[in-house]
């Protein structure tokens, strides 16, 4: 009779552990995605910001027009000490390799913005690999940079375009917060639009457009009186 009881006993256990697996499972499952860690092993994903924990905002510009309006630009992070990331074109690179060397020699980080500017998710992964290696190859020449973030002309991934990327080594950068500035708002709608969703880790996407210039000085003002350090994205990835 005894031995009828302990295997009974040990049944129970084995079924009660069996479920405990299960429902931490079942949890994990649910509870992953709300916290924004669920684990894909292998599979390449797009990055919308940074680390949330830190008061740090970077400022991304896409570089393939508009170098007139680099100068005050650069001259405006230059006097409030900022470093920010330019995500570079290489045909455009091509065409104003001084402007790009400015960039690199005053200590802006740089990323890769496709050579050509196509559609990404027109392209096979070989013909993405394509465009971000002619830039990358550009950019290395004229600056000595190995560039190792990528940010996808007009936002555009898929699976192709983002294994296309993380296959070469590269980050795939999207934005948390979008200027539209290439739409040329006036001033003070881009500066109310980041300043009131600013948050921990955000990435903001600019171009190199005469209201982001004339933005710039007044956009910094509110954000540093907000508590925020502007940087580079590498820094708000840490």
């Amino acid at each position: 009779m005894k031995w009828v009881v302990n295997i009974v006993v040990r049944q129970m256990y084995f079924t009660f552990v069996a479920g405990a697996f299960l429902v931490i499972a079942m949890l994990a499952g649910v509870l992953q995605p709300l916290f924004g860690v669920v684990d894909q092993p292998g599979k390449a994903q797009p990055i919308f910001n940074g680390n949330q924990t830190q008061p740090k905002i970077a400022f991304a510009c896409n570089v393939f027009w508009g170098e007139e309006f680099l100068p005050d630009m650069l001259d405006t992070f230059d006097k409030n000490n900022i470093k920010i990331t330019f995500f570079i074109g290489g045909s455009w690179a091509k065409r104003y390799p001084d402007v790009l060397k400015e960039l690199a020699g005053r200590g802006h980080e740089l990323g890769n913005h496709t050579y050509s500017h196509p559609h990404p998710n027109t392209l096979s992964k070989e013909k993405n690999k394509e465009q971000i290696l002619l830039a990358e190859d550009l950019i290395k020449q004229l600056t000595d940079v190995k560039t190792s973030l990528y940010a996808p002309p007009y936002g555009e991934y898929n699976d192709t375009v983002l294994q296309a990327a993380h296959e070469l080594g590269y980050k795939t950068i999207m934005w948390t917060i979008d200027t539209v500035d290439w739409k040329r708002p006036p001033p003070e709608v881009i500066i109310n639009k980041i300043s009131k969703k600013a948050q921990n880790g955000a990435i903001i996407l600019m171009h190199p457009t005469k209201p982001t210039a004339e933005a710039l000085p007044e956009l910094i003002r509110q954000l540093k009186e907000k508590g925020y350090a502007i940087t580079t994205v590498s820094d708000v990835l840490q």
